[in-house]
């Protein structure tokens, strides 16, 4: 009986270093990995690598260096990178490993043959070697790749080919019924389109002689498993297809599996034809993320717009390369990418927002009361302003800070994480930092401290109790932030109503002006 979250990661190809773009995707399915657990649930979080076909086997010639050498340097990088950025992966798959990745492939394939969907044949057409796959002339713009702007190779070989028609109509009324679920909404109709178009037999292997490097096709050693027929199995090996029948059944299906817009096709489509001739439950949930543009343009060496993510961990640190990916990228579009958006979302919403709202509040607390605060409900000081509430129009004219947090903010983050919309998760923890400042400034203790030190404590202890709920819902985006927090607060119960405050050393973000 399955028991587990399962959220997944496409896995990226090992054929050149990290982008920006995988380094989005990785954090973009951490934090939703890190949010589930926070909500009581047993995750499984899968990433890994793929590292088999054709554009591997030229680029390590190239390099001098035979495939495995070359993509096992390439693996170590990757999993150096994650580690950096705080990736909190249950498992990590390499395809080349052949005791945990081959036998659930070649179970996999094993299953396609025995419903009768797998047939030998020769195929004639055009092959990107930059995606991978084979391509059609309505897919190429100007004669060339729309992703890899080259054109195609003329391939004309012996493969395996996939009955795919078969499966497009159960696809379809799959997704119509909901039990599998294409996020954003607007991907559906791309979808449908690809389906209704999903009318030829799809090539499922390349011949051994041409395709050396990958995993063999079960009773057959002239053939290769295609790659993208091996890479997709990742999701079914690393629980256990074809080796430990009991922990799959914990596992399987993937609650979320997140994707790149530009691999929608094989996720959506092939992906899901393969599950059902295999007798496998489909995913729940595909998200399709967009890409990363720098301002407003596709990336690229010759325009010199490339972001390194290196570059600004180093600069900046991984929390707010972290926090940029989940503020200022929408998790189902396209978001930009600049230095300058970089320093201005930095410094407004983590120095002079949250990191502010920290110090200060610290800072009146250890001053004041040694850090001594605690408030009573019977005694609570109410919210005053109406201005900048969630909805723009309710009033909370004698709310507390308690009921605010419970009937405004919470709701709308925990809406936004189910739905997995990250970007207006975080929003709703900056909310309640930006009300909490508000708060400050209706009251100011600062001056109330003169003449009224216990009604003083009890508004520096609501500030202290929405701060906790700010670090809890920054928690999955920014955790060591969080920890600092928690540790500089102090909270001593379980109902949040006394501190014991203490002094931070520095600011939790300083201000960066270039």
């Amino acid at each position: 009986m399955k028991d587990t979250f399962f959220i997944t990661t496409a896995i990226p190809y090992m054929n050149a270093s990290a982008h920006i773009g995988h380094a989005y995707e990785m954090v973009l399915t951490d934090i939703l990995a890190r949010y589930h657990r926070a909500q009581g649930k047993q995750v499984f979080f899968l990433t890994g690598t793929d590292e088999h076909g054709a554009k591997i086997v030229r680029t390590a010639t190239k390099a001098g260096k035979s495939p495995q050498a070359f993509v096992d340097e390439y693996a170590g990088e990757f999993r150096a990178l994650w580690d950096r950025f705080q990736i909190s992966y249950d498992d990590f798959i390499r395809t080349s490993d052949k005791e945990r990745h081959w036998k659930g492939a070649q179970a996999l394939w094993e299953k396609l043959v025995a419903a009768g969907d797998l047939t030998k044949g020769i195929y004639k057409g055009l092959y990107c070697v930059g995606c991978e796959a084979f391509v059609t002339e309505k897919e190429l713009v100007d004669g060339k790749c729309q992703y890899h702007n080259v054109p195609p190779e003329e391939v004309e070989e012996e493969n395996y080919f996939f009955d795919l028609a078969r499966y497009a109509p159960q696809i379809r009324e799959a997704i119509d019924r909901g039990e599998l679920a294409i996020i954003p909404e607007g991907k559906k109709a791309e979808v449908f389109e690809m389906l209704t178009n999903a009318t030829q037999d799809v090539s499922f292997s390349r011949p051994e002689g041409d395709i050396p490097w990958g995993v063999p096709v079960p009773g057959d050693p002239s053939q290769m498993m295609y790659v993208w027929c091996d890479a997709l199995a990742n999701y079914l090996s690393a629980p256990g297809y074809g080796t430990d029948e009991a922990r799959f059944g914990r596992v399987w299906p993937p609650d979320v599996q997140v994707v790149g817009k530009d691999i929608a096709r094989f996720h959506a489509v092939i992906w899901p034809a393969m599950l059902l001739a295999a007798g496998l439950a489909l995913p729940k949930t595909l998200l399709v993320h967009g890409f990363i543009t720098s301002g407003g343009k596709k990336m690229s060496k010759s325009i010199g717009n490339v972001i390194d993510p290196v570059e600004y961990l180093d600069a900046y640190g991984v929390e707010a390369v972290r926090f940029y990916f989940a503020r200022e990228i929408p998790s189902t579009e396209d978001g930009d990418f600049t230095k300058e958006k970089f320093i201005a979302s930095y410094n407004g919403n983590l120095s002079n927002g949250v990191g502010n709202l920290v110090s200060r509040t610290v800072k009146m607390a250890t001053q004041y009361f040694e850090g001594d605060v605690a408030r009573t409900p019977e005694t609570d000081v109410p919210v005053r302003t109406a201005a900048g509430t969630m909805s723009g129009a309710e009033k909370r004219e004698g709310w507390t800070i308690p009921y605010l947090i419970e009937h405004e903010i919470l709701p709308a983050y925990h809406k936004a994480m189910e739905a997995l919309e990250v970007h207006r998760g975080t929003e709703a923890a900056l909310r309640l930092a930006a009300l909490l400042d508000e708060y400050i400034a209706d009251h100011e203790p600062f001056k109330l401290v003169k003449t009224d030190p216990e009604k003083t404590k009890i508004i520096l202890a609501n500030v202290l109790y929405g701060i906790t709920h700010v670090a809890r819902m920054m928690q999955p985006i920014i955790p060591e932030t969080a920890g600092k927090i928690f540790a500089t607060i102090g909270a001593k119960d379980d109902t949040l109503t006394h501190f014991s405050v203490t002094a931070l050393d520095a600011p939790l973000y300083p201000r960066h002006d270039a």
